[in-house]
């Protein structure tokens, strides 16, 4: 009777041993959050039960990419030390990158099975099989497990694999929520971190300079501000127009052992072409035709102070070469002048255009690029500090209120629709838009149907006075024509982004108006300086430029 039942024990203790593996590793879950707890805690329930010794769990190194031995039971420090690997190498790298779970009958016949971990003479001499498994979730392989295994046994290989596989699915599991984990706490941290110091500073300070807001976004700005206010480090003030680069500027300036010195600011964009050197630089008496008198250029202007380089993108290729000079040389050397002058200047500067793509076209050199790219601050758009909208219309109200004596409120539903509007020209546009408002708001408390009203016409620009050329123009240009104005209203025209389309009508109108750019940019429904922005864009040359050049 003993020997007819004891076929059905072995089975029946296997499925014991199996389970009891796989509930006490369900439970460990339960239990713990800690990775290295958890996972050498499984691999001891397969080693103690089931007889998959030396098991353990690889994982890439984050620095290196290099896979190491991070979990382990049965393994000595000195053999997980070892248990180094490069993608694709051995066994345990091959599994890594090809995601397939791979089963070594022998050890001592696989070329591929390395031995770096443990010596073949610390192996019990009888044949051992290996087991490695992909760790994988979704497509994604976050590591490796291995086990040895004696090849005589009694267990079936299937049902070991069978283990195995729900054992790997655990541990990945452990391993994704663990690095989840860390990910979130770190950036709870940073946040922190990034609080505490806001608490500790007064915000009022920054207040009085224009900056005004309290959000995660800001106090990153101003945090990298005040950490490089004392130093003689180059700032490149990175963001939209109208978010408030020279107010970060004059910040900086403030904060800084510079404060007593003048602050010069230079619009780049703003001078011509052929004057920038002698603004910049200055000029003696008798340089050039109507040089009557020596002129101090704005380096001399800012010596022992903080230059400003506004729209620094905008300076022509042969003005960058000599402002690279003059920030590694700290000299200038003005027209006409025989001898070069020291200049002690901070240089802070400021684009709202990307400087590593016009690299990348020829427009803006590498090396001043570098130059100036010291510290790059990114100044965030309106729209990504939504929550500084409600702080931002109180105080600019404040301010308009008490230019203008008046008495001015805003009602919550219209400060709602504000905080709603996605403010494509930043906070300029919203201090334009409120001092509209104000003045022209006809009780004491600003509506929500005034607000709607302003906003709706802020979508667009002043249009021409003659409607029926605009709009025969917008529509050449694939746009929709401007709305008939009603009387007493300006007539205008929507907004739109620059795009390729616009060359034709833009060419068309900048013939048919002999190059004459302000007539053509009235045609078309334009300011000035939306055509001048479009013509730069889309690197096209009036006919006017274009008649001035000479055949090579």
């Amino acid at each position: 009777m003993d020997d007819a039942l004891q076929p059905r024990t072995i089975p029946e203790r296997l499925v014991d041993e199996e389970l009891l593996v796989i509930r006490e590793s369900v439970a460990l879950l339960s239990k713990s959050q800690d990775e290295g707890l958890v996972l050498r805690e499984i691999l001891h329930l397969l080693s103690e039960f089931l007889g998959l010794n030396r098991g353990r769990v690889v994982l890439p190194d984050p620095e290196t990419g290099e896979l190491r031995i991070v979990h382990a039971y049965g393994l000595t420090q000195q053999e997980m030390a070892r248990g180094r690997y490069l993608p694709g190498e051995g066994i345990t790298g091959r599994v890594m990158s090809s995601g397939q779970t791979a089963i070594v009958q022998d050890v001592d016949e696989e070329p591929l099975f390395l031995f770096r971990a443990v010596a073949r003479d610390k192996l019990p001499q009888e044949t051992v099989s290996f087991i490695a498994l992909p760790l994988e979730q979704a497509g994604r392989i976050v590591g490796v497990l291995g086990v040895h295994r004696l090849r005589e046994r009694p267990r079936p290989l299937a049902r070991d694999l069978q283990v195995l596989k729900i054992a790997a699915t655990l541990m990945t599991h452990v391993i994704l929520v663990n690095e989840f984990i860390r990910e979130r706490t770190g950036r709870l941290e940073s946040e922190n971190r990034e609080l505490k110091w806001a608490l500790t500073k007064d915000l009022s300070t920054y207040g009085s300079f224009g900056i005004v807001g309290e959000s995660l976004q800001l106090r990153r700005a101003l945090k990298q501000i005040e950490q490089v206010a004392q130093t003689e480090a180059t700032v490149l003030l990175l963001g939209e127009s109208g978010t408030g680069k020279e107010l970060f500027a004059r910040a900086l300036h403030l904060s800084s052992p510079r404060r007593d010195a003048p602050f010069v600011k230079v619009n780049c964009g703003a001078i011509p072409e052929n004057l920038v050197e002698s603004e910049l630089f200055g000029y003696e008496k008798g340089a050039f035709t109507g040089a009557t008198g020596s002129r101090p250029g704005y380096f001399e202007q800012a010596d022992g102070g903080t230059l400003f380089l506004d729209e620094v993108g905008d300076l022509p290729l042969p003005m960058q070469v000599k402002l690279l000079r003059v920030l590694q040389e700290h000299t200038i050397q003005r027209i006409g002048a025989r001898k070069e002058v020291p200049v002690n200047v901070r240089i802070v500067a400021a684009t709202n255009q990307d400087l590593q793509l016009q690299v990348s076209q020829g427009k803006f050199r590498l090396d001043l690029f570098y130059r100036l790219n010291v510290i790059p601050v990114r100044l965030p758009a309106l729209r990504e500090r939504n929550e500084d909208i409600r702080h931002l219309v109180r105080y600019y109200l404040n301010q308009i209120n008490q230019g203008y004596q008046r008495n001015v409120n805003i009602a919550p539903a219209a400060m709602q629709r504000l905080m709603d509007h996605p403010w494509p020209g930043n906070i300029r546009q919203l201090r334009n838009v409120l001092e509209r408002l104000a003045l022209l708001a006809e009780d004491s408390v600003i509506s929500e149907t005034e607000v709607i009203h302003v906003l709706q016409s802020e979508s667009v620009t002043t249009a021409p006075t003659i409607e029926a050329p605009a709009a025969a123009m917008a529509t050449a240009m694939g746009h929709p024509a401007p709305l008939p104005a009603l009387p007493g209203e300006v007539r205008v025209r929507a907004y739109h982004s620059v795009q390729e389309t616009d060359r034709q009508a833009i060419e068309r109108a900048l013939l048919e108006c002999h190059g004459n750019k302000s007539r053509a940019a009235q045609t078309l429904g334009m300011t000035l300086r939306q055509l001048n922005y479009r013509l730069k864009i889309l690197d096209i040359d009036s006919p006017r430029k274009k008649a001035g050049k000479r055949p090579n």
